[in-house]
Formats: C-alpha cells, sequence, structure tokens
C-alpha cells in the first residue's frame, strides 16, 4: 500500500478511535457522574416532598407570644413533569398571564434546573389555595406544598422582631455549606437575622412512589427512609409588649425612635423605632407589594432608628461631661458660673436659656450651656495633660467606657458606632495648634458627636447604676440551651472608668431637679421619682435651618432603678414638650403596669393626636401623591381610551370636572435617593458652631 493511503488509514482510525472514546466517556458520565437523569429517572418514580418546620416562637418578658407562626400553602412544580398542565386555566386561577407564567418557569429552571422542585407561587390567599386545589388533577407536575409562615398577635414591633424572604442565589452561594435549598425561608432582618440559627429548625422529607401516570401510589419503602421535621427553638425576650405598644401609639403621626432597658440586667423593654408598620404587612403573598410602598414611604419605616441612626445628642450629653468633668477634676460641686443668658467665652454667642449663678446640680436641672461650656474647656485645658491632643483622649476614653463611639453589641444588625471626635480629626481641621473654643458645640452635646439612641438609653442605665452596665440585649433566654453561644456577651458586666459614687449621687441631685422644678418639669410621673435630662438639638438640611430635634433620657425610680429611657422626636422643638411626656408615660405604664386616671389617660391621647412629622417629610410625601394621582389619572383615561374609541380631546373634556380639580404635576420629578437623603436628617454632618441655645 503507499506511503499516502498508509496514512490516510491511520488518520480515519484516530478519529474513529476518538469518536468511540468520546461516546464512551459521555455514557460513562452520565451513568455513573452526572446526577442529571438520575434525577428525572427518580422523579417518574419518586415523588420528594420537603416538609418545612416551625420556626420559633418568641416571646415577651410575661411569656406572652410576639412572634407565633400560621399555616400556609406554596404551589410547588416540577418543570420537566408540568409539560401537560392546561397553562390557560392554571393562569385565570392565579391571575396572571402566559407570558408570566413562561418568564416564571424559565427563571426556575435557571436558578434550579427543571427536574428538581421550586416554588411557583408563594403563600397562597386561603381563596386562592381552595380554588387551586380543586383543580390540580389538570396541573401534572404542580403540587401544593404545606408551609409555616409567621403571624404577629400584637401588630407590633416590627423593626425589633424583623421579616423573612424566600433564600434567592447569591445567598444560596455564601450559605452553601448551610443546608439552605431554593424555596427556604430565612431571617433578613430583626431577631429573625440575628438567631435565624436557632430559630429556623431543620427540613424534614417525605418520599412517595408514583405510578406511570405520575399519580401518587404511597410512601415509598412504608416512609423508612423520611426524616422528621424539627421545629425551630423558642426564645424568651425581655420586651414587654404593652409597653411596646403604647410607646409605638404615642409615636403616632412622628419621627424618632424610642429604647428603655432595665439598667440591672440590659434587657430592652421596648424598642421603637417610628414610623413604624403593621408586622403582618410582610408575610402572604402581598408581601413584595407591601415592601415597596413601605421601602419608597419617604419617612422610611423599614430604618431601625434605634440603632441604625446616629444624632447628636444635645443637653443629655451634659450629664457625661459633667461627671468626667468631676472625676478629672477640673470642676467640684462648689464651683459656680454665672450665665447672663449667653456665653461669651470663645469670642461669640453661645446663647443660653438659663440665667443666673450655677453649681452643677441646678446647670444640670435648668440646662445652662455657660456652665458646661466652662467644663468642658477646664477639661481640655487642664495643666496635667501634656497637650490638648491627650486632655481630648482622656475625655474620650471615659466616653467609650459609657459605650459611646462604639458599636454597643445589641442583638439587632446594622448598629452604628455613633462617632466620639478625636484629635487627629481635629488636628486636620483646625491645625495642631487647635484650641478648646475650636470645639466648644460638643460641650452641649453638638458638633461632631453623635450617638445612636439606644448608647443614649444605655448612658441613662449607667448613670442609674452609677458606673456600671450589661450590654442592651433583647433575648435574655434559649428554650433548650445556648448551643451556640449567642447570649454570651450579654453576661458580662462592665465598668467605666474609675468614677466615686457621689459624683453620680450629684448628678442624680441634678437630674431629679429637672423633673421637678427645671426644664423637665412638665413631665413629672404622679408618685414616682424620676431623674431626667432633657435635650433639644439644632440641626440643618443643605444649609437649611430646620426645626429643632427633641431628646429626653432619664430612668426612675432614683432609688433602685428600673427602667432607664431615652426618647427623641426629629424636628419636634423642644424635648421638654414632646419626648419627656413621652417618655414620662412609658416609665408610669412600666413601673405601675397601667396609666391610672382620666387626667393620665388623657394625656395619652393627648400626645397621640399630636403630628409633629417633619416638614421635609411632608413635603416629600405631597409630592409622592401628586405623581401617584397623575399617574392614576392618566391610567384612568387611558383605560376610557380604549373602551369608548374617543380620542383625547374628547377623554379629556369628559374625564375633567370643576368639582374636583387635578392634581398639580410637580416641576422636577422626585428622585429616590434624593427623597431618602432628605428623609435622614440627622445623618447631616453639622460642622458648622452652633450658637442657639441647647436645652
Amino acid at each position: 500500500m503507499p506511503v499516502f493511503n498508509q496514512n490516510r488509514s491511520l488518520v480515519v482510525r484516530i478519529i474513529f478511535a476518538g469518536v468511540f472514546l468520546l461516546i464512551v466517556g459521555q455514557l460513562i458520565n452520565l451513568q455513573v457522574f452526572s446526577s442529571k437523569y438520575k434525577l428525572a429517572a427518580d422523579n417518574n418514580a419518586f415523588y420528594r416532598k420537603v416538609v418545612y418546620p416551625d420556626r420559633g416562637i418568641i416571646f415577651d418578658r410575661k411569656k406572652k407570644a410576639i412572634l407565633e407562626n400560621t399555616i400556609s400553602y406554596d404551589l410547588m412544580v416540577i418543570p420537566a413533569d408540568a409539560r401537560g398542565t392546561d397553562t390557560a386555566a392554571l393562569c385565570a386561577l392565579l391571575n396572571i398571564d402566559t407570558a408570566m407564567y413562561k418568564k416564571r418557569m424559565r427563571d426556575i429552571i435557571f436558578k434550579n434546573t427543571s427536574v428538581k422542585p421550586s416554588v411557583f407561587e408563594a403563600l397562597l390567599t386561603p381563596d386562592m389555595f381552595a380554588r387551586l386545589n380543586e383543580n390540580m388533577y389538570k396541573f401534572p407536575g404542580f403540587s401544593l406544598n404545606e408551609r409555616s409562615i409567621r403571624s404577629y398577635p400584637h401588630n407590633a414591633a416590627a423593626n425589633v422582631l424583623g421579616y423573612i424572604a424566600e433564600v434567592d442565589t447569591s445567598f444560596l452561594r455564601r450559605h452553601r455549606d448551610e443546608g439552605y435549598e431554593m424555596g427556604d425561608y430565612v431571617g433578613k432582618t430583626g431577631l429573625e437575622n440575628t438567631y435565624e440559627k436557632v430559630l429556623m429548625g431543620q427540613r424534614g422529607i417525605k418520599r412517595y412512589i408514583r405510578d406511570n401516570k405520575g399519580r401518587i401510589q404511597g410512601p415509598w419503602e412504608s416512609g423508612a427512609y423520611d426524616t422528621t421535621a424539627l421545629a425551630g427553638k423558642n426564645l424568651y425576650s425581655s420586651i414587654d409588649i404593652e409597653l411596646q405598644k403604647l410607646g409605638e401609639k404615642l409615636m403616632s403621626n412622628k419621627v424618632g425612635s424610642i429604647v428603655a432597658i432595665n439598667p440591672k440586667t440590659g434587657g430592652i423593654l421596648c424598642m421603637v423605632s417610628a414610623p413604624t408598620y403593621n408586622p403582618n404587612y410582610l408575610t402572604g403573598n402581598q408581601r413584595r407589594k407591601h415592601f415597596s410602598e413601605l421601602f419608597l414611604d419617604p419617612r422610611l419605616p423599614l430604618l431601625n432608628r434605634t440603632v441604625s441612626t446616629t444624632y447628636s445628642p444635645g443637653s443629655t450629653f451634659k450629664t457625661v461631661v459633667g461627671i468626667i468633668g468631676m472625676a478629672e477634676g477640673a470642676i467640684d460641686d462648689r464651683m459656680t458660673v454665672s450665665c447672663p443668658g449667653a456665653y461669651y467665652g470663645c469670642g461669640r454667642r453661645m446663647g443660653c436659656h438659663a440665667a443666673g449663678t450655677f453649681s452643677l446640680k441646678p446647670a444640670i436641672s435648668h440646662s445652662c450651656n455657660s456652665y458646661f461650656a466652662v467644663t468642658f474647656r477646664r477639661l481640655i485645658d487642664l495643666d496635667k495633660f501634656p497637650s490638648r491632643d491627650s486632655s481630648l483622649g482622656e475625655f474620650n476614653n471615659y466616653a467609650y467606657s459609657f459605650g459611646l463611639g462604639k458599636r454597643l453589641g445589641v442583638d439587632l444588625p446594622s448598629e452604628k458606632m455613633g462617632n466620639i471626635p478625636t484629635a487627629q480629626y481635629y488636628r486636620k481641621i483646625f491645625g495642631p495648634k487647635w484650641q478648646s473654643c475650636n470645639i466648644i458645640s460638643n460641650s452641649i452635646g453638638q458638633g461632631e458627636i453623635s450617638t445612636t439612641l439606644t448608647q443614649l438609653a444605655n448612658v441613662m442605665a449607667i448613670i442609674a447604676n452609677k458606673g456600671w452596665y450589661y450590654t442592651p440585649h433583647l433575648i435574655d433566654s434559649v428554650e433548650g440551651g445556648d448551643d451556640y453561644g449567642l447570649l454570651e456577651a450579654y453576661h458580662t458586666r462592665h465598668q467605666t472608668r474609675d468614677i466615686s459614687q457621689a459624683i453620680f449621687e450629684e448628678v442624680h441631685d441634678g437630674m431629679q431637679g429637672t423633673m421637678e422644678f427645671g426644664t423637665g418639669a412638665y413631665a413629672k410621673v404622679p408618685g414616682i421619682t424620676v431623674c431626667g435630662k432633657t435635650g433639644t438639638v439644632e440641626n440643618a438640611w443643605r444649609g437649611e435651618k430646620q426645626k429643632d430635634h427633641a431628646f429626653f433620657g432619664g430612668f426612675a425610680p432614683r432609688e433602685n432603678p428600673q427602667i432607664a429611657i431615652a426618647v427623641m422626636c426629629e424636628n419636634a422643638g423642644f424635648g421638654a414638650t414632646s419626648a419627656a411626656p413621652i417618655a414620662s408615660l412609658l416609665i408610669e405604664q412600666y413601673l405601675k403596669d397601667s396609666i391610672p386616671g382620666k387626667e393620665r389617660q388623657a394625656k395619652v391621647e393627648e400626645i397621640t393626636k399630636m403630628n409633629l412629622i417633619p416638614a421635609l417629610m411632608r413635603r416629600a410625601l405631597a409630592e409622592q401623591d401628586s405623581i401617584k394621582q397623575v399617574k392614576q389619572l392618566e391610567a384612568a383615561r387611558k383605560a376610557a381610551k380604549d373602551t369608548t374609541l374617543i380620542d383625547d380631546e374628547s377623554d379629556s373634556t369628559e374625564l375633567k370636572s370643576p368639582a374636583a380639580p387635578q392634581p398639580k404635576i410637580p416641576s422636577k420629578p422626585v428622585n429616590a435617593k434624593d427623597t431618602m437623603a432628605k428623609a435622614i436628617l440627622p445623618d447631616e454632618r453639622r460642622k458648622s458652631q452652633r450658637n442657639r441655645a441647647v436645652r
């Protein structure tokens, strides 16, 4: 045979051998390694049903369930088995079109393959479940699967409890070794997120055998290979649900927050972020619609203002300045400051509502700016420190020991640190020779100082305890034991820097005076000795002065304190007229277990009806409503045109009515990011010096 033919024959044999090996390799892959056709074959013979466990229940401090479970159903599908489905009938029952049906199928196959069960329609309403259940024989490949979902018997504590949602592909990638599957639900926010490991439980699996037409014939091997679902563990919280509900009621038509703590344990008694929402909104098959509405609300109801927003604490911070001043010897209980109604020591006027001569106790009671400006300057300029950098550093170390300028470690996600500004920061702004007058606003809790409201409530707990605290937390215990060690951090007692008991007694005297004859006298609690401090904080948005924020911090009773509390109302004016009365009613509710007397009940209703929504948010809401009305009008016109086949001009004429003026279209469209930024007024940095009095 010629050499040329021999070479060509060799090439042909090599090609045939290669194709043969490729086919054999693919057969081995399909038979041994690939699970795709095995799953398809198993799905023909078996039906694998996931049994979702009940998530753990959360109880309040009196063992009332504040987060429970109820039963719902998901419509499941195995796309490979759904080819003979009556698509038109299914779409009619689900109120979707065929385009949506096809899109869902494509998404399911992309995310979870065509041979695994996936959720086609989640959390069916009882009516929809009944209609589907009657017609399931028309829909091969589809099945109804029972699922436990959350319910909220008190319609309260939405931002505390959080919500759950179905896992997505990115979550599954991040948690690939934790046993989650498509269709599972996971805690997204609040306690649901923090204690997910405890609450989630363990899925069970039931296997059924099917005949050649796909009909279920009964359990496979009499259920020998089934696994039982294990419910999640229950959690016992420190929340007082009645106190929480009262707090949410009092914060109606307001923007702000409330945090109340048991100073003896660190357990959080109530945690209100306003405006709030009904937590049942984020369950059921309308969850996405409601979430969208809440997300676009300019008042930001999904934002937990107790831990995720920071504010200048205002005059409530004067208690800390006074304690540090006494501890470092910058002042003593005999030092007095004369105040003519303003402080001029730094060459410019810092206003003050309290005129007179004050020592520490009456300075706290009457909230004298001049006294604390002098105290703060003495601290920064103390001769025992080699430089102002080191004296400010020492001041900050005291503040850190009060839990300020760092995350406390509350058992909620997204906690902010707040800010205690450092000398390094001021050196960048004012140079190495910065002066105490450069940062005089810090003396009255403004300038660059910021805290979360939970930090401020914790400061009040520290003052109540005279120098110690437990990290604030919501969960006290886990049923069956804390296997993951999630609660260990809340059993450690923290101590402030070395501060004598006598100093705290001085501050207690001043805070008691606040409530008896000082700036908080309007908010006395009958029969209870309350120690408190009001605060009014200036703020601006893009250089435009806004109404002051209102603060109050305090504890009660003075002897053997049982509750420490902080209240904040955005753009509400003086703390004495809004925040302090809210705190007084909550203190009374907690200590007396009710609000006794018609006069005090009338006060509850008066404050509840008080509308303090900030002007910027009211404006954004009005713009949003205008745009919504315009869109609704346009949709109505289009519907009328499609129905009557009349032209635009006659349609427009017919829809207009003198009795119903048309909404004015805003000259500039609302930018969603802009609206959200405007709503978060406390995060705006106020770097300019404040000259107004802070009470």
